[in-house]
């Protein structure tokens, strides 16, 4: 375990400088377009750096805001809190911020930067559809991902994706009401060298969002399953996270507050799988950033 949280840790510090890359590669394939030179490089720079720092300290409140999520009243929620307290005096760890996002769709997810600035929030479809024990399992997963710092890897993930898909956004607009026209008077043309460049600027802007979205999902995947495997340790009993894992799987509603940006934070990946869910089911299907479900709860069936 100590060996995972030093592992997660690490790649978090790569995963800043990695996306820290793309960020400083999407802004240079604008100048690419655009043409304004060097003020664009240190642009870029500003840019990078300022997404790295609001992913560290503001991307749990971001991922919340994006999730609709709202603090579970003490009262109301009291079964919540007291699972959460009950389950973080077992695996020793402070209780985190608890949320609850309006929504039919049973999933629940873990976000912050460490164990001492940390949030859990669940669906109010989790709470209706989920017995204790149930409830005990995915709350115990969740708090694995936060023991094992892996809120920290996975919630920049959803603000440097989102920087990244924003400016290649912006970008495209800025070029379509006439950007490049502003490129070609300043380098005298379209054609041959400004031509190629615009076309590689093109082509990176492009590139860029799809390698962000693969990069978020390596992030996740194995993790779910650790975080599977060490939730059980907290309750010791595998059969109730086993029990939860199938009612998502019968489960067929998405939740509607959730963006493919967070989508890698819930236990659920909540994006449409199969058919009778839409008919971009396959896109959900390319980018899924969880585990088979079937997978997983066979492996916990192992234990």
């Amino acid at each position: 375990m100590f060996d995972q949280v030093t592992a997660n840790k690490r790649r978090s510090a790569l995963l800043i400088v990695a996306f820290m890359g793309l960020v400083g590669l999407t802004v240079w394939a604008v100048d690419l377009l655009i043409g304004y030179g060097p003020v664009w490089i240190i642009v870029a720079l500003i840019v990078a750096g300022g997404s790295a720092f609001l992913a560290y300290w503001k991307s749990d409140a971001v991922a919340l805001a994006m999730s609709h999520a709202r603090p579970a009243d003490p009262v109301v929620h009291a079964r919540l809190h007291n699972v959460v307290e009950g389950l973080c005096i077992a695996g020793g760890l402070p209780k985190p911020r608890v949320y609850v996002v309006e929504d039919p769709a049973p999933n629940a997810f873990a976000t912050g930067r460490n164990p001492n600035h940390a949030a859990v929030a669940v669906t109010t479809g989790l709470l209706e559809k989920l017995n204790r024990v149930e409830l005990e399992g995915v709350l115990a997963h969740e708090l694995a991902h936060i023991k094992n710092y892996d809120i920290l890897v996975s919630t920049l993930a959803v603000t440097m994706v989102g920087v990244i898909v924003l400016i290649a956004d912006i970008s495209f607009r800025f070029l379509w009401w006439g950007g490049a026209s502003h490129r070609r008077d300043r380098r005298g043309g379209g054609g041959g060298p400004a031509a190629v460049l615009a076309i590689v600027g093109i082509v990176l802007l492009v590139l860029m969002p799809i390698l962000a979205k693969l990069m978020q999902a390596a992030v996740s995947r194995r993790r779910e399953q650790l975080a599977d495997m060490s939730g059980v340790t907290l309750t010791r009993y595998p059969p109730g996270l086993i029990s939860a894992l199938e009612k998502l799987k019968e489960d067929k509603t998405v939740v509607h507050s959730a963006s493919r940006a967070t989508a890698h934070l819930w236990i659920e990946a909540p994006v449409a799988k199969d058919k009778s869910q839409g008919s971009l089911a396959w896109v959900g299907r390319m980018f899924n950033t969880h585990p088979p479900l079937e997978d997983r709860i066979e492996a916990l069936r192992e234990l």
